[in-house]
Order: C-alpha cells, then sequence, then structure tokens
C-alpha cells in the first residue's frame, strides 16, 4: 500500500499540495478515532496527558511527520516521484548516522562502509541533478527524526498517530475554514466524487500504518526490515514505467550506489542475527548441559544415602530429613 501510493495523491488534483496535508490530519484523525472507539482504548490517553515530557516528543512528532508528508505529497503531484523514493532507500542510513551521532552507537565496519558508499551517492546525485537532491534528504531526515523520536516515545502505533493528528488537527482545520473562506476550497467545489478521495485521505494513512503494526508482532524483524524496502522499490518503479520520469546516467549511477550500500547493511544485519542465533542457541545448550549434569551428580549423592531427594518445599520436607 506505502509502495501503491503514488497513484494516489494525483486524483486529488486539483487540490494543492497543503490543502491535501490538511484534509490528511483531519481525515487520519477521524479514522484513527473510530478505531480507537471500537477497539475501546483510551487508558492511555489520561496517562499520556499527565507526562509533559511526552507531550513534547509527540509534538516533535507531529512537527517532523506534517513535513514528511507535505513533501512527499508535493513531491509526487510534481512529478518527482524517483527522487521521493531515493528518500526512502536512503532513509536506513541516515537512520544509522543519527544513531552514532545523537545516541553514540557504535557501527560495525560494513555499517561503516555502507554510510560511506551512501554519502557518495548522495554526490554522484548532486552532480547529477545539478543540486542537492533535497527532496530525498528531506524525506530521509524528517522520517529518520520521526523513527527517532517514537523509539523515545514508546507508544503503540494507532495511540500514537492519534495523539500526533490531534496535535495536527486544530491548524489543519483552520486552514481548510481559511481557505474556504476565501473560495479556494476545492472539498465541495468538484462534486462528490473528490470530496470522498480527500476524505479518503485518512483511510489511506491510516490502513498502512494498522497492517504494519500487526506485522510487527508476527513477523521475524529481520524479515520486516527487508519488505520495507518493497515501498521505495515501488515507487522506484511507478516514477521510471507509469509517470515516465528522465533517469540519465549519473542517476542511475547515484541509485546503483545507493543499493550497493543497503545491500550492505542488509548482508550485515542478517550475519549479525545468525550470529546472535547460534548465540542464544550456545547458551540454551550450556544451561542445559549444566542443568543435566546437576541431575546426575544430584542422583549419585542421594544413592549413596547423603542427603535426601530435592523437595518441593521446606514444608513438604519428612520430619526426620538429615542436612
Amino acid at each position: 500500500m506505502w509502495g501503491l501510493v503514488p497513484l494516489f495523491w494525483p486524483l486529488l488534483k486539483p487540490a494543492g499540495a497543503l490543502e491535501i496535508l490538511a484534509h490528511r490530519m483531519v481525515w487520519s484523525l477521524a479514522v484513527v478515532g473510530v478505531a480507537l472507539a471500537v477497539m475501546r482504548r483510551w487508558a492511555w490517553l489520561g496517562e499520556l496527558l499527565r507526562q509533559p515530557r511526552k507531550l513534547g516528543l509527540i509534538t516533535v512528532a507531529a512537527a517532523v511527520i506534517t513535513v514528511n508528508w507535505g513533501v512527499y505529497i508535493w513531491s509526487v503531484n510534481s512529478g518527482h516521484v524517483v527522487e521521493a523514493s531515493l528518500g526512502y532507500f536512503i532513509n536506513p542510513l541516515v537512520t544509522i548516522a543519527m544513531g552514532v551521532l545523537l545516541l553514540k552507537e557504535r557501527l560495525r565496519p560494513a555499517q561503516w562502509a555502507a554510510v560511506g558508499v551512501g554519502f557518495g551517492a548522495v554526490l554522484v546525485l548532486t552532480i547529477g541533478y545539478g543540486r542537492p537532491p533535497w527532496i530525498s534528504l528531506t524525506l530521509a531526515f524528517s522520517f529518520a527524526t520521526y523513527g527517532l523520536v517514537k523509539k523515545k516515545l514508546n507508544l503503540g502505533g494507532i495511540e500514537s498517530l492519534a495523539a500526533e493528528t490531534a496535535i495536527q488537527f486544530l491548524p489543519a482545520l483552520g486552514y481548510l475554514l481559511w481557505l474556504g473562506s476565501r473560495g479556494d476550497a476545492t472539498f465541495a467545489a468538484h462534486g462528490a466524487g473528490h470530496a470522498t478521495l480527500l476524505a479518503a485521505t485518512g483511510v489511506v494513512t491510516a490502513v498502512p500504518l494498522v497492517c504494519f503494526g500487526a506485522a510487527a508482532i508476527r513477523v521475524p524483524l529481520s524479515t520486516l526490515g527487508l519488505l520495507q524496502y518493497l515501498a521505495p522499490v515501488f515507487q522506484f518503479g511507478l516514477g521510471i514505467l507509469y509517470f515516465h520520469e528522465a533517469m540519465p546516467a549519473e542517476r542511475w549511477a547515484g541509485f546503483a550506489l545507493v543499493w550497493l550500500a543497503l545491500s550492505l547493511l542488509t548482508f550485515d544485519a542478517l550475519r549479525a542475527a545468525r550470529r546472535g542465533a547460534r548465540a542464544l542457541r550456545g547458551r540454551v545448550g550450556v544451561v542445559e548441559a549444566a542443568v543435566v549434569q546437576a541431575d546426575v551428580v544430584e542422583a549419585g549423592v542421594v544413592e549413596a544415602g547423603v542427603v535426601g531427594p530435592r523437595v518441593a518445599s521446606a514444608d513438604a520436607a519428612p520430619a526426620d530429613a538429615k542436612p
């Protein structure tokens, strides 16, 4: 769904990017509000309101996702689908860089190599575009910041989206009312079909997020990470094959470097996961062996008559049990 969403935003023309963004905020809150009402999940709200720090983090999350949504809608409707897809390709690299700079995380050699190749890709694309790929960089940095804030926030997907869109709601509604007072709103001016499509922005936003949240608790994290590459792959394919955007040689070179960096990251992540699994099995094996050895030793001691067998508790021990 995330990969195919570039097909949806052009359907909302002649609405501009800001009007579409405002409708997305307003209708997303309506959709998640209905979902929370059906599931009766309101307990988190009172707890959240008593934590100013979390409210501040939600405000930051709402601000950066507003930038992300707005730039993405504008880029798709302005003929920059390929450059937008690049933003989500380089997002993992930006996330790693932020982990090093902000969280003082230590990288493995393959991760350093991937970041270096990704930086080289940005330089090649800057030469190819004749400017820095600001759409891609804005999308990548805003979404990486959003992920960092969400990590600190530790709130469920639907609850988090509800809180974020609640913060967005009043400014978005105010903008739509102002637009209507000027006669520039398209919601009621282009028929019921156009109005329905604008209202559907809430569904387009919420449904993929709900599916992602459901998958996150059912699918291994390594698989989930690989699946997330599908969205920019689909977007890139749509940009080339459906929207017929230009791809000169230098852009292909830049994208090839990005894909090389992602391949390094993927290989390193899978190798680390296998090592972790082997280490875990090794620790479990050691514990099981120790338990078996202890049972064998105890059985020999009991058989020799030195101590009695293990009992469930001290109260259950026979009165004449000897130490």
